[in-house]
């Protein structure tokens, strides 16, 4: 799915499906294809992160380092969105890394610009505060599985929503983004836990 209209309407679909033609189009106009080799980084720790990312092709993820060990904070793949909320909207260093795992193709869209198509376009607005809403959504259920759920509940739910994680990161990706450590997140795969 690396072609720009085609991520356009898959993102766009995925949380404001009825954005009409010319917003998609708008969207389009100002999106920046950007190619990245596996194992290239898109944002660095200490970068402002100045774009909302659709994913076209690949698989991305969002990391950090505590206590000297990485830990993996998002996935992102083909029709996802990946941005760093808190360095996008505050415009600030961020704390997060956005990586590639697979050869990728990801469309840039400018924060700049962003902000001025929001004063232009219904559409655009009404597609960001959707994105947003989605976001927050997000980061409650995460917390919440955190602190409620088991390893082999979170492995479940992560393998029922977004098998494509399970399939094509690795293991030890996975592990650091349910909290638990390789050798845990083995025993959970293999039934032991």
């Amino acid at each position: 799915m690396e072609n720009l209209k085609e991520t356009v309407d898959i993102v766009v679909n995925s949380r404001y499906p009825e954005m009409n033609r010319e917003g998609r189009e708008l969207l389009a106009q100002v999106l920046i294809r950007k190619e990245l080799e596996k194992g290239e980084m898109l944002l660095n720790e200490g970068q402002i992160s100045r774009h909302m990312v659709f994913v076209g092709k690949g698989m991305l993820r969002q990391f950090y380092y505590k206590n000297g060990k990485d830990v993996t904070e998002h996935f992102s793949y083909e029709g996802c969105i990946l941005m760093c909320i808190e360095s996008l909207l505050k415009q600030e260093p961020t704390h997060l890394m956005a990586e590639a795992l697979e050869p990728a193709v990801v469309y840039m869209l400018p924060y700049d610009v962003l902000q001025k198509l929001l004063e232009q376009s219904k559409e655009i607005n009404a597609f960001y505060r959707k994105v947003l809403e989605y976001s927050l959504i997000v980061s409650q259920i995460k917390a919440d599985s955190w602190r409620f759920e088991t390893a082999r509940e979170r492995y479940n739910l992560l393998l029922h929503h977004h098998p494509e994680i399970i399939k094509r990161a690795p293991l030890s990706h996975i592990a650091s983004y349910l909290l638990m450590t390789p050798e845990t997140l083995s025993r959970v795969r293999s039934g032991v836990l």
